[in-house]
């Protein structure tokens, strides 16, 4: 065609799109809201995406660089950019048992050396360090009582932190007694600028509120930032910690860098602090980072075999790429009956236009005028509203990501793209119409009668073909390696899907067989939908494509919950109340006694309670200081050769020994928050564990072991193995020492627990000391005869809030899914959009069927058969689309679940949790009521919102 024909037949389009306003509207409206969703999403990303410029001024504000010693005596290896990886060295490592390890020159001279006066001598002269110190998390008081947050020293009148943290108001502490805290700090806490706070441990020094200050890439961070050397000393000495690292007292070991003008750290001295065990942030390699293979981690990577997995083949993107491409077929197929509408409205000055000489070719193009001429309208409205709104709401979109934008980025290519994706939506969406219209017998349009013809063999053949190779390319590709992932699922599921859209119209013909059992109203519909199959196949499809989606969705989120449901290992328990879950800091426990109380005022009926005690290696540990960690193993023939510390093996080695080997797939994940080995009575066993044999309490009264897994016991003993700090250790940085590892056996006896608890133990507190360890105290547990309401739980979490700001309270409730809401959401969706499409449908049935009812009407059907007809039609219109949807719909939700199944799979994973990946559930009733509800919900609409009272015409012909 000529560029003048496209022109006339644009501006027919266009004058059509005026004249029908609402059908124009719901195009428009459909092809603008996925491209108002893509153009948010594109602008938040692009936003939120850093330069490395931009990256530079997150890590180290305005210094040149950040320096960061990983470990003195070892060297290490790095990215340009330290977050994206690096990998250590250290002699200690390597070294055999009982072996010396051999340093490098540069890893003893980092030994040797204080690594803040080592920092100066590999730095460029003049280069000056800002030390970073960050406390421990602790608790500062609140108007309610106590907020937990993290405790640093900065001087913040300094500007080189600037654009690492940001003043957001007030000013930065000018005195000893000041302090500056976080913005989430200030909102949580309900205090305002100029209140005072005092940190848990240091109750007679109140600091006074100057200043709210931000992270930008960390919005949602607690903290609050003394002058250097007014609090951390001062609060390790009053807590009386004696672990320097973890009190921040230690000697500084990250430092921010400042250099002289006309100094720079480049590439080359990157790697040469490297030898020296740091990491070194720099601004100029960030902004001109090297050559890929100039890197040596990068390198080191590829030795290894550590390539990335293909950006296609990621789980994540083939989920998100199915998603979005079988929301804009859904999208094409949906917008198809408003095209079909419009072509058969217009068929007589179609056929006008046919009859006055012109081509084929120009009845399509007008048709895919309108097409062009919605999809263009339909995506920059949906380009304009996405930009406003992510513009409008940048504030809270940078709130709720917890960081904030580099800048406000629009990439003109992107948006072009995204453009061109509304552009071929509309035009998709009318290319069927389009091509019915140009067939279209000319005198058949201009009387206003319809030609029928039996629907192509040949073509449901092809539709056949492209169900079974779609599907077959979507489930076998997802995990067998048919090019990437993303495109195997996504085209199969898209090649099924329009293969059972070309099935439509022989399918309607097989569904119209059915009528002969059925009464007068459904036959007239069903009769009615066989003979317009031009109208009623895009109307099928569409609400095809909606349930399909619904359905898919529906059979994904259930089997990932079922997952779900089968890994979860409960605390305890049902019903089981456990104060301090997993541990409590030191100064919570000496508010454990008011914590109790607090919980039985709260919770009544709570019954007897069970102290827990944590067992640790070291009797004569200090408070605030690592005491070690006992484990409980199973018996060394039993134990994973790859897990044994001894064992020195490269990382194919132990690879090969996960995948073969049984001992090392096994499903140790439990549910119990306490540590491995703890101490108790009997009350204990029973609120915890669920056990109440008397033979296992007399064991445990008898000084043995409760073990509640076979494989921890052998010939009536378990294994206990501690670990505890080395004593060559120095406490001030990181340590080049290896913990001391020592094993040992008590008598156990075995029993069935009603939870989940593989490597877990019970001992008595006497036990505890006989072995030589140390029994402190860890929490509380309480078991009632019913489950405590939502309502006691939040009274005592009320109470527990005003002692501590931790979350020191679980219930056992068992697992809690969230899919149903979801589920129950997505199928309110699904069955909006197909009653819409039917709906269409339906309205143009009415149209087409007005001289039937005439006729009907002349031989004296009743005033009713017009609301009982239109009813049925749009039922029938439901009933067949929710059908073939429900087939549609599970290629897409089968495939996902087989490429997160092979995506999770990892050497050492047991069979069980290998079988609980691959779960695969269809949700029965979900699928039984779209079937069956959908339809009649669709009949019972259509036939209300009809009209009863027939006009008579003029019967013509």
């Amino acid at each position: 065609m000529k560029l003048s024909a496209w022109r006339v037949a644009l501006r027919i389009a266009r004058r059509d799109a005026l004249r029908a306003k609402g059908r124009s509207a719901l195009v428009i409206a459909m092809v603008a809201l996925p491209v108002l969703g893509v153009t948010g999403a594109d602008v938040v990303f692009r936003s939120a995406e850093l330069s490395p410029a931009e990256h530079a001024v997150r890590v180290m504000g305005q210094a040149a660089g950040e320096l960061d010693l990983v470990e003195r005596g070892s060297s290490v290896k790095q990215a340009p950019d330290p977050e994206q990886g690096f990998s250590m060295q250290s002699p200690k490592d390597d070294a055999k048992e009982g072996e010396t390890p051999r340093h490098t020159a540069a890893q003893q001279r980092a030994l040797d050396t204080d690594p803040a006066e080592l920092a100066r001598q590999l730095l460029p002269p003049g280069a000056t360090l800002v030390p970073e110190r960050q406390g421990p998390y602790t608790a500062a008081t609140s108007s309610q009582g106590l907020l937990s947050t993290r405790v640093s020293e900065a001087d913040l009148a300094d500007p080189v932190w600037a654009g690492r943290i940001d003043l957001v108001s007030g000013r930065a502490p000018a005195a000893d007694t000041e302090a500056a805290v976080t913005t989430d700090f200030l909102k949580r806490s309900g205090l305002k600028l100029g209140d005072r706070t005092t940190v848990r441990g240091l109750d007679d020094v109140p600091f006074t509120i100057t200043g709210t200050y931000e992270y930008p890439g960390e919005l949602r961070s607690t903290e609050l930032f003394a002058r250097p050397g007014t609090l951390l000393d001062r609060l390790a000495k009053a807590t009386g910690s004696t672990d320097a690292r973890a009190s921040g007292t230690d000697v500084p070991t990250r430092w921010l860098v400042k250099l002289p003008a006309g100094a720079a750290l480049d590439w080359h001295k990157v790697t040469e602090v490297n030898e020296y065990g740091f990491l070194l942030t720099s601004r100029a390699v960030l902004t001109d980072p090297p050559a890929r293979d100039d890197v040596p981690y990068y390198a080191e990577l590829r030795s290894r075999g550590g390539d990335e997995t293909s950006y296609f083949d990621r789980t994540n993107v083939v989920i998100l790429a199915t998603v979005v491409g079988m929301a804009l077929l859904e999208i094409v197929l949906l917008a198809g009956p408003a095209f079909a509408v419009g072509a058969r409205r217009s068929r007589r000055q179609l056929g006008l236009l046919a009859a006055a000489g012109g081509e084929r070719a120009n009845v399509r193009a007008v048709v895919l005028g309108g097409g062009i001429v919605l999809g263009v309208t339909g995506a920059l409205t949906g380009l304009g509203l996405g930009i406003g709104l992510v513009a409008a709401l940048r504030t809270m979109a940078e709130d709720h990501s917890g960081r904030r934008f580099g800048h406000f980025d629009l990439q003109p290519l992107d948006l072009l793209g995204i453009l061109l994706v509304g552009l071929v939506t509309g035009l998709l969406a009318a290319v069927v119409p389009a091509v019915q219209a140009s067939r279209q017998d000319v005198v058949a349009a201009l009387t206003g009668r319809d030609t029928l013809k039996p629907p192509s063999r040949r073509l449901a053949a092809l539709g056949l073909l492209m169900l079974g190779g779609g599907a077959a390319l979507a489930l076998y590709g997802a995990t067998n390696g048919i090019g990437n992932s993303s495109f195997a699922v996504l085209g199969g599921s898209a090649l099924a899907e329009l293969g059972m859209v070309v099935l439509v119209p022989y399918l309607v013909g097989l569904f119209g067989r059915l009528g002969r059992w059925l009464s007068l109203g459904p036959r007239l519909a069903l009769r009615d939908s066989v003979r317009h199959r031009a109208r009623t196949a895009p109307a099928v499809a569409a609400v095809m494509a909606a349930v399909a989606g619904s359905v898919a969705v529906s059979v994904y989120m259930a089997s990932v919950d079922e997952e779900y449901r089968r890994d979860y290992a409960a605390a305890g328990p049902s019903g089981a109340v456990m104060l301090g879950t997993g541990w409590l800091a030191d100064a919570d426990l000496k508010l454990l006694p008011q914590m109790r109380e607090a919980v039985e005022r709260g919770i009544p009926d709570l019954g007897p309670r069970a102290d827990v005690q944590r067992v640790e290696p070291r009797a004569d540990c200090g408070e605030g200081s690592w005491c070690g960690y006992i484990g409980v193993e199973p018996p060394k023939e039993e134990r994973c050769p790859a897990a044994l510390p001894e064992n020195e093996l490269t990382n194919a080695e132990r690879e090969r020994i996960l995948e073969t080997d049984k001992r090392c797939q096994t499903n140790d994940r439990r549910g119990t928050p306490y540590s491995p080995l703890v101490a108790g009575d009997a009350t204990l066993l029973r609120n915890l564990f669920g056990v109440t044999d008397q033979g296992a309490v007399q064991a445990l009264a008898a000084g043995k072991a409760v073990v509640f897994d076979a494989r921890y016991i052998k010939d009536g003993k378990t294994f206990l193995e501690y670990t505890v700090p080395n004593p060559a250790s120095t406490g001030n940085g990181p340590s080049s020492e290896k913990p001391l590892r020592t094993e040992t056996t008590v008598d156990a006896v075995l029993v069935q627990a009603t939870v989940r608890a593989p490597g877990q133990a019970l001992v008595s507190p006497a036990t505890a000391a006989r072995l030589g360890f140390r029994a402190t105290p860890a929490g509380s547990v309480w078991l009632p005869a019913s489950m405590p309401s939502d309502g006691a739980q939040q009274r005592a979490d009320g109470a527990l809030a005003k002692l501590s700001d931790h979350d020191v309270l679980k219930v056992e409730r068992g697992y809690e899914s969230q899919a149903d809401l979801v589920r129950l959401g997505l199928n309110a969706f699904a069955a909006i959009v197909a009653l819409g499409a039917a709906g269409i449908a339906t309205g143009l049935a009415a149209a087409d069927s007005q001289r039937d009812l005439t006729t009907l009407a002349a031989v004296g059907a009743e005033p009713r058969i017009r609301r009982s007809l239109s009813g049925f039609q749009c039922g029938v219109i439901a009933a067949m689309g929710a059908l073939l949807g429900v087939v549609c719909g599970v290629v897409p939700g089968v495939a996902l679940r087989k490429v997160e199944a092979a995506a999770g799979k990892y050497p050492g994973m047991s069979a069980e949790e290998l079988a609980n990946k691959a779960t695969l559930v269809f949700p029965w009733p979900t699928i039984a009521a779209t079937v069956l509800l959908l339809p009649l919900l669709a009949a019972g609409l259509a036939a209300l919102m009809t009209r009863s009272r027939i006009t008579l015409l003029r019967r013509s012909g």
